[in-house]
């Protein structure tokens, strides 16, 4: 037997695997099962793959590529219109502020609608927009003693011993010269 043949007992599911399986703009790897594939996706935790799993009639403990075309398109509308299938609270864009509307927003959307948030905190100067420009804690975190970002903080031993080296060099300069 050479290694061109095909074995017999090599199962053939494996050809029909898909490597990449595409929601949104968001490509999610089809070798992990549903659940875990979902929850890849930003916006999608372990508990909301789980929803979609069961609102999308799908076994969350089957591998994402393997599952037909139709039970992936079921997957992808679930996604789709996730706040459809789930009380208000549970979406992750309650009353947005423009639209006053509650949506649950996933991949690439939500980046763009928290980087909106964040600039409208900017331009109206509110205490988070504050913090936000000036790159420092937003949510109440301890300040005092981490976060910093300026400088060495404390006793720089290198950088003392060397500036003791250069002022041995100049003082041994200067009483050459003499």
């Amino acid at each position: 037997m050479s290694a061109e043949e095909p074995q017999d007992d090599a199962p053939e599911e494996e050809e029909d695997l898909r490597y990449f399986v595409r929601i949104g703009q968001t490509d999610l790897d089809g070798t992990k099962t549903v659940e875990r594939s979902l929850s890849d996706m930003k916006g999608i935790g372990k508990r909301t793959a789980r929803i979609v799993a069961d609102a999308a009639d799908v076994d969350r403990h089957a591998t994402f590529g393997l599952l037909e075309d139709d039970e992936i398109d079921s997957v992808v509308e679930v996604v789709e219109s996730f706040d459809e299938h789930v009380p208000e609270w549970m979406a992750n864009r309650r009353s947005d502020f423009f639209s006053g509307a509650t949506t649950h927003e996933t991949g690439s959307d939500l980046e763009e609608k928290r980087r909106h948030d964040i600039n409208r905190m900017k331009m109206i100067d509110s205490y988070k927009g504050v913090r936000h420009q000036r790159g420092q804690k937003v949510r109440g975190q301890r300040t005092k003693s981490t976060g910093r970002t300026e400088g060495t903080i404390g006793v720089n031993v290198e950088a003392i011993k060397e500036e003791a080296a250069e002022e041995a060099a100049a003082a041994a300069e200067e009483g050459d010269e003499e």
